[in-house]
């Protein structure tokens, strides 16, 4: 294999020189370079560099995936190109904005890049959280029973794995504050506010609430992260704003302080509640059309199931679980669809996992894999892998759809709320005759493969 030298060198030659680079820098696997004319680099010659696992275009910049070793290599690069070195990013910050025609495909593409550069820096937190949430669902009660429930072991475990998804505002306003070029702090604490015990609590007990005197419409925005992400968007231009406006002897008070002050009305008036708004309206469409078409209705929920978890709003599909448990023992709706969608992700972490040549994905993808089916959470699998690579996200929304169809199908109903998205999930179908039990498992199979076989042919041979 050749040394991190002559990788630095033969990429530094293959894209032009070091008079054809304008910024230089890295992330966790790949070289970033911004180019004054990124025609010159063959992708197909670069591929075949000796330790270039491959390439990627991004707007105007320029990435070579090298895998875990690109620090070494990076050092070289600047070395030899006299660059000076940079801090290794998540995102591309410093990366000129391509202008683009206003499109549904490029508003798409925005919102899933947007998405994704605000999850990909959280992930290594999730991963993390989900072990010790693995450690909880395997030592625990419900499987071998080491740890008994209450004992300190056990509660110390599931504090450290809900803090992360707990104080998700925070962290996802930190990081999304990044990705839009608003001050990262700023955007923790704008995170911070949408879970403080204060607002929680006026939101849980029905409080008037009102900001400048204009009545807000509190909600609980824990583990949540649609409310902040478009917080730190807008906040991102007006705190653009308040500095062209500030003189300079003022800034350092000014800017965060009229940030904070404008973005209060706009996020607890507006941005929040319109997560909560979208949310039971499209929560309100799916029950309907489980309750008017049945087997399709099912269907949407497997397939939706997940990108509902993503943005919070699942938690007023679950108001609808625990309603149909209470008013007929059963639940062959929600929890149906539910569930498949659960064992989906777990499928889309199997066939990314098969499908990626990038010995880092795979194991990444591996990693996300066991946290779905046996720690029972799907954020890393849905952040860590669909969001990344997106193509993925098809393949669970089939496996999903797949698995719920046929559930629904063969009547299949749930008869316990499993508070768990692993494995054991499938045990929501104990209770009524045999064949419901069986079908129910065989469902969640269909799910997996399904979902593996879709992502497997979608992302064959990606490096990413």
């Amino acid at each position: 294999m050749a040394d991190n030298k002559q990788i630095a060198a033969d990429v530094l030659e293959a894209i032009g020189g070091k008079d054809n680079v304008t910024f230089a820098t890295h992330c966790i696997t790949r070289l970033r370079f911004n180019l004054k004319d990124d025609t010159i680099p063959n992708d197909d010659a670069i591929k075949q560099i000796p330790g270039v696992l491959g390439v990627n275009r991004v707007g105007k910049q320029y990435q070579v995936i090298i895998g875990p070793n690109v620090d070494k290599v990076y050092a070289e690069v600047c070395d030899l190109g006299g660059f000076a070195k940079q801090e290794a990013v998540e995102e591309d910050a410093d990366k000129p904005a391509e202008k683009k025609p206003l499109t549904l495909k490029s508003i798409g593409s925005a919102i899933m890049d947007g998405l994704s550069g605000s999850l990909t820096p959280v992930i290594p937190a999730m991963l993390a959280a989900s072990m010790f949430k693995m450690l909880v669902a395997v030592l625990g009660p419900g499987m071998l029973n080491v740890l008994k429930e209450g004992s300190d072991l056990y509660t110390l475990f599931t504090l450290v794995g809900d803090s992360t998804f707990y104080f998700f505002p925070v962290l996802i306003g930190f990081t999304s504050a990044k990705k839009f070029g608003m001050n990262a702090i700023m955007g923790a604490m704008l995170g911070a506010i949408l879970i403080h015990p204060t607002l929680v609590s006026l939101a849980t007990d029905g409080v008037p609430f009102t900001v400048y005197g204009i009545p807000a419409q509190l909600q609980s925005y824990a583990s949540t992260l649609l409310p902040i992400i478009l917080t730190t968007w807008i906040g991102s231009y007006v705190e653009k704003f308040i500095k062209k406006i500030t003189p300079d002897s003022l800034k350092v008070l000014g800017v965060p302080t009229l940030t904070v002050a404008i973005m209060l009305p706009l996020m607890l008036i507006v941005l929040g509640p319109l997560g909560g708004w979208l949310g039971n309206y499209i929560c309100s469409v799916i029950i309907w059309f489980g309750n008017t078409l049945g087997p399709i209705g099912t269907m949407l929920i497997g397939a939706a199931w997940e990108f509902l978890v993503m943005t919070g709003m699942h938690q007023v599909m679950i108001t609808q679980m625990i309603m149909l448990f209470a008013t007929n023992g059963y639940d062959p709706i929600v929890s149906v669809g539910a569930v498949n969608a659960s064992m989906a992700v777990t499928g889309m972490c199997l066939g990314y996992w098969l499908a990626v040549k990038d010995k880092e994905e795979k194991s990444l993808a591996m990693t996300n894999m066991i946290a779905a089916f046996i720690g029972g959470v799907t954020e890393p699998g849905l952040y860590g892998t669909g969001i990344r690579a997106r193509k993925p996200l098809i393949g669970m929304a089939a496996g999903g759809a797949a698995g719920a169809l046929y559930c629904s199908l063969l009547g299949v109903k749930a008869y316990a709320l499993v508070p768990v998205a692993n494995f054991l999930a499938l045990t929501a179908y104990a209770g009524g005759n045999t064949a419901n039990f069986i079908n129910g498992i065989i469902g969640g199979i269909i799910s997996i493969v399904v979902a593996a076989g879709v992502t497997f042919v979608l992302c064959r041979g990606d490096n990413k």
